[in-house]
């Protein structure tokens, strides 16, 4: 989305908004032929931003992260990310169960899931 913001839109014009002795020097010829080669709009745009990307900071490291990026490798991104999906799903569902059976309440049970998150880069299962 761009908006247009007007150039010379200071007060006194463009040249009275200098400080100094040599905004007031010039001649009226010099003036027209200044104000012409300024631009009347100045386009104004918002930035690009790239969007943050969550990765790994121990990617390519930990115990089984060789085995994990070969499996990945023979089975195929798409497929693996579904099978990574459908286990950790599983693993939240019995730390869910843990947490039943010990009477730990719901604060607890996402940190033991945050901690099984760690575990699992830690060891490369996340690579």
């Amino acid at each position: 989305m761009a908006t247009s913001v007007p150039a010379i839109g200071f007060k006194g014009g463009l040249i009275s908004s200098f400080p100094g002795s040599w905004g007031t020097s010039l001649a009226g010829e010099d003036y027209t032929m200044l104000a012409k080669s300024v631009p009347t709009w100045v386009r104004v745009t918002k930035p690009v931003r790239s969007h943050p990307m969550m990765k790994n900071v121990n990617e390519g490291k930990g115990l089984f992260a060789p085995v994990v990026v070969v499996t990945r490798n023979i089975v195929g991104k798409k497929r693996f990310n579904q099978l990574r999906g459908k286990a950790i799903a599983l693993h939240s569902q019995v730390i869910t169960e843990f947490c039943k059976s010990i009477g730990a309440d719901g604060k607890q049970r996402q940190g033991l899931i945050r901690l099984a998150k760690k575990n699992g880069e830690r060891l490369g299962f996340l690579a």
